[in-house]
């Protein structure tokens, strides 16, 4: 779109791309030679074989990461020192996909970072190739079936939900219609004891004012639908626990939703010497991690009441603060965890008086950077820092408990190491087994029916396959 179509929205969003998507409807000529349109520039980028269709990429460019189920090619590459997640979609649904993924960084949302698209793309014999969509991996960030290919706690779906809702509000708060919600266009970080969900897949997505609350319901029931659906998949292939309901769990992220908007959008109503509950409120928007910006205030037409509603600008912020501390950008969840041992340590060194600034700085290198060095060299790309200080802390809690007296930062590492890390670790043979069942989602690798155990089946023979295609 071009900037003059969106008026009222955030600026932020009418400078974020480069790339102007043609209408899906439209016919226009593909480029005649390798087009990549890149947000920054790494020079390996021209080195890949642009030339060769995604699913013949030679192994020694890829990387062994679990990938969630697509109806398309998706590929992790090794680029430089960079990881960067390659998608093979028709040319118009890239430059699309790429342009929304702007814009949504833009306005500082939790979706994957956009790169590059890559159009023009040919084979040897000069056939066109579909272009390609580069965006980076999220470090740390799992799909929701590598999660539950682990012993996770019984309430992981629960907590998946919750993170789900979270950032289904936070995308239509900023007017994003999403049009395709499930947990398999979801990838998901540990955010303490919870999970933060960031939004992979846009491509039926649509960036807006403002959403109808018809557009939202939209979202949320095709979201449950799906959600019930995924679930009932997992159960069926013993994924699941037992006594998870998968119809419940569907409610719940129904629920959960509805909840959250309401605390972020409703007005309430206040009588003059009542004005002490505007800053509860906006203390319950701080608890749930939301920064306000103003609040709105009028009266109301009896004029004994004061109408007041908050202008919520950002999840955050908990972040924000300690990043303003330390320097240390994590999750909200870990951001709180964080802080809250930062306080037990100023009260227990007796500085309350001190600036918070410099206490901060002692913290760091004495308690958190000392226990982070601890995380052994091999599970250095499998856990965030925050995450696994965060899980030490718990751990050693627990030894507290059941030796009955205090234990050391470097005891409760050592223990959390030996007998909870390993959990973490999803050998080979599990993401071979997560990425198979993944690419059997797939329906537009058309180099994939060139295979030797071809039985030699057509579906263009079949009368009754074309009951599948509708």
């Amino acid at each position: 779109m071009e900037s003059h179509e969106l008026p009222q929205m955030d600026p932020r969003v009418l400078k974020a791309t480069s790339v102007r998507a043609e209408d899906p409807a439209a016919q226009s000529p593909e480029p005649q030679a390798l087009k990549i349109t890149a947000a920054s520039s790494n020079p390996k980028m021209f080195t890949l074989p642009w030339e060769k269709p995604l699913a013949t990429w030679p192994e020694d460019l890829l990387v062994n990461l679990p990938r969630g189920i697509s109806r398309h090619v998706v590929r992790f590459v090794h680029v430089g020192d960079e990881v960067y997640a390659m998608k093979e979609i028709t040319r118009n649904v890239a430059e699309r996909e790429y342009e929304l993924l702007r814009r949504l960084q833009k306005l500082e949302l939790p979706t994957v970072q956009p790169i590059a698209v890559v159009t023009g793309r040919h084979n040897a014999q000069g056939e066109p190739l579909e272009a390609i969509l580069v965006t980076k991996h999220l470090k740390f960030s799992l799909p929701y079936r590598a999660l539950f290919a682990r012993n996770l706690r019984p309430d992981t779906a629960e907590r998946l939900i919750d993170a789900l809702a979270v950032l289904m509000v936070r995308l239509h708060l900023a007017g994003f219609y999403w049009g395709d919600v499930s947990l398999s266009n979801v990838l998901f970080l540990r955010d303490a004891d919870a999970f933060s969900a960031f939004l992979v897949d846009a491509e039926t997505g649509d960036l807006q004012v403002n959403l109808t609350e018809g557009q939202r319901e939209y979202d949320v029931d095709l979201a449950r639908t799906n959600i019930i659906g995924e679930l009932m998949d997992l159960s069926s292939g013993a994924l699941l626990p037992s006594n998870v309901d998968e119809i419940e769990i569907g409610n719940r992220l129904v629920d959960r939703y509805h909840s959250l908007w309401s605390a972020l959008t409703d007005t309430d109503k206040f009588s003059p010497d009542e004005m002490w509950k505007i800053e509860k409120r906006v203390n319950k928007l701080n608890e749930l991690g939301f920064d306000v910006d103003e609040l709105e205030m009028k009266t109301a037409e009896d004029g004994k009441r004061v109408l007041v509603r908050p202008r919520v600008v950002d999840a955050g912020y908990a972040n924000r603060k300690l990043l303003r501390l330390t320097g240390l950008d994590v999750q909200e969840n870990q951001a709180r965890r964080l802080l809250n041992d930062l306080d037990a340590y100023r009260a227990s060194t007796w500085r309350d008086g001190e600036d918070l600034e410099i206490v901060a700085t002692d913290w760091m290198r004495e308690v958190f950077e000392p226990t982070v060095r601890m995380i052994p060299r091999e599970y250095r790309s499998q856990i965030e820092p925050a995450q696994f200080f965060h899980e030490v802390l718990d751990h050693r809690w627990f030894l507290a408990e059941k030796a009955g007296h205090d234990v050391s930062m470097t005891e409760a590492v050592k223990s959390y190491v030996e007998n909870v890390l390993p959990q973490y670790k999803l050998d080979s043979k599990d993401v071979d087994a997560l990425n198979a069942e993944a690419d059997s989602g797939v329906i537009d690798d058309e180099y994939t029916y060139n295979d030797p155990d071809d039985d030699g089946y057509n579906p263009d023979d079949d009368p009754d396959a074309a009951v599948w295609s509708h």
